[in-house]
């Protein structure tokens, strides 16, 4: 990994566009080694020892976040504030636009098993609806009946208990925690790739076990 060092020397970055700065670390080994702890993360900064995550600030031992602010210990986050408070936890999972009603899939685990469905074999389901023509939109979480983003599609195909998780939570919660619960997490990034990248990576979970 490559790191460079901005003309002040007061915040270093990498390849990803990740940023550590000294201010926040103390000293420039401390604000290397954080930017080197990070695996495959992009656009975060001052984060440390996270893995897959993008537009994070200031979060510790996170995992696949997005755009999360002072997490500590979270798994697959999407836009969270302060996750290491949310509901006196410091270990949040599965959260989406915290804190409000995600606390109730974080930290109620009867709720959260008895209200998400599961798909069996859910990577290969939706490999096989999506190479239809005219089937896959990731432009909008439903079109039609017979038209869905990724999500959408994960939403649909568990029926009327995807739908009524969908409209407790949101379309990307509701798909993130019915991959979970058929045994597939995934990084929900993904749900907002374009349309190539989206059926690339399809056929890929499709085929790998």
């Amino acid at each position: 990994m490559r790191l460079h060092w901005n003309p002040e020397r007061t915040t270093v970055s990498d390849q990803n566009n990740n940023t550590c700065t000294l201010e926040h670390f103390g000293s420039e080994a401390a604000a290397e080694a954080a930017l080197r702890s990070l695996k495959d993360c992009s656009e975060c900064r001052n984060c440390a020892h996270c893995t897959a995550c993008h537009g994070c600030i200031n979060c510790t031992h996170c995992s696949y976040c997005i755009e999360c602010t002072e997490s500590t210990w979270c798994t697959y986050c999407s836009h969270c504030r302060f996750c290491d408070a949310c509901a006196d936890s410091s270990d949040c999972r599965y959260c989406s636009d915290c804190c409000g009603l995600a606390r109730q899939v974080s930290h109620n685990g009867q709720l959260q098993e008895r209200f998400v469905p599961h798909i069996n074999h859910i990577d290969q389901v939706i490999y096989a609806v999506t190479q239809r023509p005219h089937t896959l939109q990731m432009n909008d979480w439903h079109t039609c009946d017979t038209t869905h983003c990724r999500a959408g599609w994960v939403v649909h195909l568990a029926g009327e208990a995807g739908y009524a998780l969908e409209e407790l939570h949101d379309t990307a919660l509701a798909a993130l925690l019915i991959y979970r619960a058929s045994g597939r997490p995934i990084n929900p990034s993904r749900f907002y790739d374009g349309h190539h990248h989206a059926l690339v990576d399809i056929r890929r979970r499709a085929f790998v076990w």
